[in-house]
Protein backbone atom coordinates (compact mmCIF):
# COMPACT_ATOMS: atom_id res chain seq x y z
CA UNK A 1 0.00 0.00 0.00
CA UNK A 2 1.50 3.53 -1.17
CA UNK A 3 2.01 6.30 1.60
CA UNK A 4 -0.07 9.20 1.61
CA UNK A 5 0.84 11.83 -1.12
CA UNK A 6 -1.44 14.76 -1.10
CA UNK A 7 -0.26 16.87 -3.26
CA UNK A 8 2.71 16.31 -4.78
CA UNK A 9 1.74 12.96 -6.14
CA UNK A 10 3.28 12.13 -9.58
CA UNK A 11 2.45 9.10 -10.54
CA UNK A 12 1.12 7.57 -13.62
CA UNK A 13 -2.09 5.43 -13.38
CA UNK A 14 -2.05 2.01 -14.26
CA UNK A 15 -4.16 1.67 -17.83
CA UNK A 16 -6.25 -0.82 -19.05
CA UNK A 17 -6.75 -1.37 -23.01
CA UNK A 18 -9.86 -4.09 -22.71
CA UNK A 19 -12.85 -3.32 -24.76
CA UNK A 20 -15.97 -2.83 -23.02
CA UNK A 21 -18.08 -3.29 -25.92
CA UNK A 22 -22.31 -3.15 -25.33
CA UNK A 23 -21.68 -3.00 -21.06
CA UNK A 24 -23.66 0.20 -19.69
CA UNK A 25 -21.61 1.90 -17.40
CA UNK A 26 -23.85 5.53 -15.56
CA UNK A 27 -22.29 8.03 -14.39
CA UNK A 28 -23.53 11.36 -12.63
CA UNK A 29 -22.41 14.59 -13.66
CA UNK A 30 -21.19 14.05 -17.47
CA UNK A 31 -21.27 17.13 -19.36
CA UNK A 32 -18.03 18.86 -17.82
CA UNK A 33 -14.71 17.86 -16.11
CA UNK A 34 -14.09 14.44 -14.48
CA UNK A 35 -17.29 13.42 -15.95
CA UNK A 36 -17.21 14.61 -19.47
CA UNK A 37 -13.93 13.11 -20.33
CA UNK A 38 -14.44 9.88 -18.19
CA UNK A 39 -17.49 9.64 -20.46
CA UNK A 40 -15.69 9.75 -23.65
CA UNK A 41 -13.07 7.40 -22.38
CA UNK A 42 -15.29 4.60 -21.33
CA UNK A 43 -17.14 5.22 -25.01
CA UNK A 44 -14.62 5.18 -26.93
CA UNK A 45 -13.75 1.50 -25.97
CA UNK A 46 -17.44 0.74 -26.65
CA UNK A 47 -19.37 0.93 -23.89
CA UNK A 48 -22.87 2.46 -23.58
CA UNK A 49 -23.57 5.64 -21.22
CA UNK A 50 -26.36 6.45 -19.00
CA UNK A 51 -25.89 10.20 -17.81
CA UNK A 52 -26.96 11.50 -15.34
CA UNK A 53 -27.10 15.48 -14.88
CA UNK A 54 -28.89 18.66 -14.11
CA UNK A 55 -28.75 20.85 -17.46
CA UNK A 56 -30.84 19.39 -20.04
CA UNK A 57 -29.09 21.30 -22.50
CA UNK A 58 -25.61 20.33 -22.29
CA UNK A 59 -26.65 16.59 -21.74
CA UNK A 60 -28.73 16.58 -24.83
CA UNK A 61 -25.45 17.56 -26.25
CA UNK A 62 -23.04 15.35 -24.91
CA UNK A 63 -25.42 12.43 -25.97
CA UNK A 64 -25.65 13.51 -29.63
CA UNK A 65 -21.21 13.80 -29.75
CA UNK A 66 -20.68 10.57 -28.14
CA UNK A 67 -22.83 8.86 -30.40
CA UNK A 68 -21.46 10.91 -33.41
CA UNK A 69 -17.93 9.91 -32.19
CA UNK A 70 -18.01 6.73 -30.90
CA UNK A 71 -21.15 4.99 -32.20
CA UNK A 72 -22.45 3.43 -28.91
CA UNK A 73 -25.70 4.38 -27.37
CA UNK A 74 -25.88 7.55 -24.89
CA UNK A 75 -29.35 7.78 -22.53
CA UNK A 76 -29.70 9.83 -20.04
CA UNK A 77 -31.82 11.33 -17.03
CA UNK A 78 -32.42 14.88 -15.27
CA UNK A 79 -31.84 15.32 -11.38
CA UNK A 80 -30.32 18.13 -9.81
CA UNK A 81 -28.55 16.52 -6.78
CA UNK A 82 -29.40 19.97 -4.87
CA UNK A 83 -32.83 18.65 -4.34
CA UNK A 84 -33.35 15.39 -2.83
CA UNK A 85 -36.77 14.37 -4.40
CA UNK A 86 -35.03 14.64 -7.93
CA UNK A 87 -31.98 12.33 -6.69
CA UNK A 88 -34.44 9.65 -5.27
CA UNK A 89 -37.10 10.08 -8.46
CA UNK A 90 -34.10 8.65 -10.73
CA UNK A 91 -32.98 5.94 -7.97
CA UNK A 92 -36.96 4.71 -8.40
CA UNK A 93 -36.96 4.85 -12.01
CA UNK A 94 -33.86 3.07 -12.16
CA UNK A 95 -34.76 0.62 -9.75
CA UNK A 96 -38.14 -0.43 -11.50
CA UNK A 97 -36.13 -0.46 -14.93
CA UNK A 98 -34.51 -3.54 -16.64
CA UNK A 99 -31.13 -2.01 -17.01
CA UNK A 100 -28.35 -3.85 -15.89
CA UNK A 101 -25.55 -1.52 -14.71
CA UNK A 102 -21.80 -2.82 -14.99
CA UNK A 103 -20.29 0.60 -14.05
CA UNK A 104 -21.80 2.91 -11.63
CA UNK A 105 -19.50 6.02 -11.27
CA UNK A 106 -20.42 8.68 -8.77
CA UNK A 107 -18.99 11.90 -9.62
CA UNK A 108 -21.30 14.81 -9.10
CA UNK A 109 -20.24 16.86 -6.33
CA UNK A 110 -19.40 20.31 -5.31
CA UNK A 111 -17.19 22.52 -3.74
CA UNK A 112 -18.45 25.68 -2.00
CA UNK A 113 -16.26 28.53 -0.27
CA UNK A 114 -18.97 30.01 1.51
CA UNK A 115 -21.60 27.95 3.11
CA UNK A 116 -24.90 27.21 1.41
CA UNK A 117 -27.79 25.75 2.72
CA UNK A 118 -30.11 23.52 0.34
CA UNK A 119 -33.96 24.12 0.34
CA UNK A 120 -34.15 20.30 1.66
CA UNK A 121 -32.50 22.43 4.81
CA UNK A 122 -28.64 20.76 4.69
CA UNK A 123 -25.46 22.01 4.23
CA UNK A 124 -25.10 22.00 -0.17
CA UNK A 125 -21.86 20.29 -0.30
CA UNK A 126 -22.06 17.73 2.16
CA UNK A 127 -26.01 17.51 0.26
CA UNK A 128 -24.17 16.75 -3.25
CA UNK A 129 -21.14 15.25 -2.28
CA UNK A 130 -22.38 12.58 0.03
CA UNK A 131 -25.95 12.17 0.53
CA UNK A 132 -26.32 12.18 -3.57
CA UNK A 133 -24.06 9.31 -3.91
CA UNK A 134 -25.78 7.34 -1.07
CA UNK A 135 -29.70 7.92 -1.80
CA UNK A 136 -28.97 6.14 -5.64
CA UNK A 137 -26.69 3.39 -4.00
CA UNK A 138 -28.94 2.87 -1.04
CA UNK A 139 -32.27 2.61 -3.70
CA UNK A 140 -30.64 0.48 -5.95
CA UNK A 141 -28.88 -1.85 -3.51
CA UNK A 142 -31.05 -4.55 -3.78
CA UNK A 143 -31.16 -4.30 -7.42
CA UNK A 144 -27.39 -4.33 -7.87
CA UNK A 145 -27.10 -7.41 -5.94
CA UNK A 146 -29.52 -9.23 -7.52
CA UNK A 147 -27.84 -8.81 -11.00
CA UNK A 148 -24.67 -10.39 -8.95
CA UNK A 149 -22.25 -8.02 -10.78
CA UNK A 150 -21.62 -4.21 -10.51
CA UNK A 151 -18.62 -2.03 -9.55
CA UNK A 152 -20.03 1.44 -8.06
CA UNK A 153 -17.12 3.80 -7.92
CA UNK A 154 -17.39 7.02 -5.95
CA UNK A 155 -15.29 9.43 -7.15
CA UNK A 156 -13.88 10.80 -3.63
CA UNK A 157 -10.85 12.79 -2.93
CA UNK A 158 -7.94 12.87 -0.78
CA UNK A 159 -9.44 16.16 0.40
CA UNK A 160 -11.12 13.82 2.55
CA UNK A 161 -7.84 14.69 4.88
CA UNK A 162 -8.98 18.03 5.52
CA UNK A 163 -11.47 16.80 7.61
CA UNK A 164 -8.79 16.72 10.86
CA UNK A 165 -11.13 16.71 13.22
CA UNK A 166 -13.64 14.00 11.93
CA UNK A 167 -17.00 14.19 10.91
CA UNK A 168 -19.26 16.04 13.61
CA UNK A 169 -22.56 14.43 13.35
CA UNK A 170 -23.93 17.25 15.77
CA UNK A 171 -23.12 20.23 13.45
CA UNK A 172 -23.30 19.27 9.74
CA UNK A 173 -24.51 22.21 8.86
CA UNK A 174 -22.00 24.01 10.53
CA UNK A 175 -23.65 26.33 13.34
CA UNK A 176 -21.69 25.52 16.07
CA UNK A 177 -18.17 25.78 14.21
CA UNK A 178 -16.35 28.27 11.48
CA UNK A 179 -17.16 26.79 7.91
CA UNK A 180 -14.58 26.86 5.20
CA UNK A 181 -14.50 25.52 1.82
CA UNK A 182 -12.11 23.15 2.45
CA UNK A 183 -13.38 21.61 6.13
CA UNK A 184 -16.80 20.95 3.88
CA UNK A 185 -15.36 19.32 1.25
CA UNK A 186 -13.13 17.33 3.34
CA UNK A 187 -16.37 16.45 5.63
CA UNK A 188 -18.49 15.40 3.27
CA UNK A 189 -15.82 13.18 1.11
CA UNK A 190 -15.47 11.73 4.61
CA UNK A 191 -19.21 10.71 4.80
CA UNK A 192 -18.88 9.37 1.79
CA UNK A 193 -15.99 6.70 2.90
CA UNK A 194 -18.02 6.16 6.10
CA UNK A 195 -20.82 5.04 4.21
CA UNK A 196 -18.54 3.33 1.41
CA UNK A 197 -17.97 0.58 4.55
CA UNK A 198 -21.84 -0.19 5.07
CA UNK A 199 -22.07 -0.69 1.72
CA UNK A 200 -19.24 -3.04 1.26
CA UNK A 201 -20.62 -5.07 3.91
CA UNK A 202 -24.24 -5.34 2.27
CA UNK A 203 -22.38 -5.93 -0.76
CA UNK A 204 -19.65 -8.95 0.48
CA UNK A 205 -19.76 -12.18 -1.81
CA UNK A 206 -22.63 -10.64 -4.17
CA UNK A 207 -20.70 -9.88 -7.54
CA UNK A 208 -21.29 -6.12 -6.82
CA UNK A 209 -18.32 -4.15 -5.60
CA UNK A 210 -17.95 -0.26 -4.57
CA UNK A 211 -14.28 1.48 -4.71
CA UNK A 212 -13.37 5.37 -3.87
CA UNK A 213 -10.98 6.76 -6.09
CA UNK A 214 -9.16 10.05 -6.04
CA UNK A 215 -8.84 11.13 -9.67
CA UNK A 216 -5.82 13.23 -9.44
CA UNK A 217 -5.09 17.17 -9.29
CA UNK A 218 -6.45 17.96 -12.56
CA UNK A 219 -8.23 21.32 -13.54
CA UNK A 220 -11.74 21.14 -13.39
CA UNK A 221 -14.51 24.54 -12.88
CA UNK A 222 -15.18 22.58 -9.21
CA UNK A 223 -13.97 25.41 -6.43
CA UNK A 224 -13.11 28.14 -9.06
CA UNK A 225 -14.45 30.19 -7.40
CA UNK A 226 -12.44 29.93 -4.15
CA UNK A 227 -9.34 33.04 -4.57
CA UNK A 228 -7.63 31.58 -1.15
CA UNK A 229 -3.71 30.71 -1.10
CA UNK A 230 -4.23 26.80 -1.77
CA UNK A 231 -6.49 27.04 -4.93
CA UNK A 232 -3.97 29.54 -6.16
CA UNK A 233 -1.00 28.56 -5.23
CA UNK A 234 -0.97 24.89 -4.24
CA UNK A 235 -3.23 23.29 -6.62
CA UNK A 236 -2.63 24.57 -9.29
CA UNK A 237 1.12 24.24 -9.67
CA UNK A 238 0.33 20.78 -9.05
CA UNK A 239 -2.38 20.45 -12.27
CA UNK A 240 -2.23 17.32 -14.23
CA UNK A 241 -3.95 16.50 -17.78
CA UNK A 242 -7.36 15.62 -17.28
CA UNK A 243 -7.14 12.44 -19.08
CA UNK A 244 -5.55 10.35 -16.04
CA UNK A 245 -8.36 10.81 -14.34
CA UNK A 246 -10.28 8.90 -16.99
CA UNK A 247 -8.07 6.57 -17.69
CA UNK A 248 -8.15 5.74 -13.33
CA UNK A 249 -11.96 5.85 -13.63
CA UNK A 250 -12.00 2.96 -16.53
CA UNK A 251 -9.06 1.23 -14.45
CA UNK A 252 -11.01 0.75 -11.45
CA UNK A 253 -14.14 0.07 -13.15
CA UNK A 254 -12.92 -2.61 -15.85
CA UNK A 255 -9.79 -3.48 -15.58
CA UNK A 256 -9.31 -7.64 -14.31
CA UNK A 257 -6.88 -6.63 -11.28
CA UNK A 258 -9.52 -4.89 -9.77
CA UNK A 259 -11.95 -7.85 -9.94
CA UNK A 260 -13.39 -8.50 -6.56
CA UNK A 261 -11.44 -5.91 -4.78
CA UNK A 262 -14.15 -3.73 -2.98
CA UNK A 263 -14.20 -1.06 -0.05
CA UNK A 264 -10.62 0.05 -0.83
CA UNK A 265 -9.95 3.53 -1.29
CA UNK A 266 -7.48 4.74 -4.70
CA UNK A 267 -5.22 7.57 -5.44
CA UNK A 268 -5.67 7.24 -8.75
CA UNK A 269 -5.19 3.72 -9.73
CA UNK A 270 -2.80 3.19 -6.62
CA UNK A 271 -4.70 1.46 -2.87
CA UNK A 272 -4.04 4.07 -0.21
CA UNK A 273 -4.97 3.99 3.70
CA UNK A 274 -7.82 6.81 3.92
CA UNK A 275 -7.65 9.28 7.03
CA UNK A 276 -8.44 7.67 10.45
CA UNK A 277 -11.49 9.38 10.80
CA UNK A 278 -13.12 7.95 7.63
CA UNK A 279 -12.13 4.78 9.03
CA UNK A 280 -14.69 5.03 11.72
CA UNK A 281 -16.62 1.78 11.99
CA UNK A 282 -18.68 3.21 14.77
CA UNK A 283 -19.05 6.14 13.34
CA UNK A 284 -19.89 4.83 9.94
CA UNK A 285 -23.01 3.30 11.63
CA UNK A 286 -24.23 6.52 13.28
CA UNK A 287 -24.06 8.24 9.61
CA UNK A 288 -25.44 5.30 7.64
CA UNK A 289 -29.01 5.57 9.85
CA UNK A 290 -28.79 9.76 9.85
CA UNK A 291 -28.11 9.35 6.33
CA UNK A 292 -31.39 7.29 5.55
CA UNK A 293 -33.28 9.73 7.83
CA UNK A 294 -31.86 12.60 6.09
CA UNK A 295 -32.58 11.09 2.65
CA UNK A 296 -36.43 9.63 3.65
CA UNK A 297 -35.60 6.41 2.68
CA UNK A 298 -37.22 4.86 5.49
Amino acid sequence: MRSIALISNKAEPLECQDDFNGRLVAITGATSGIGYVTAREYASHGANLLVINRNEEKTLNLCEEIHRDFGVECDFMLADFAHISEVKKVGEELVNSDLNIDVFIHNAGVYLPEKTISDDGLEMVFQVDHLGSFILNYILKDKLKAQQKCRIILVNSEGHRFAILGLKLDDLTWEKRHYSGLKSYGSAKTAQLLTMIKFNDYFQDSGVTINAVHPGNVRTNMGEENPGFFKRVIIKRSYRPIEISAKSLYYIGVSKDIEGVSGKFFNLTYEEEPAPPALDRELAEELWDLSIKLGELA
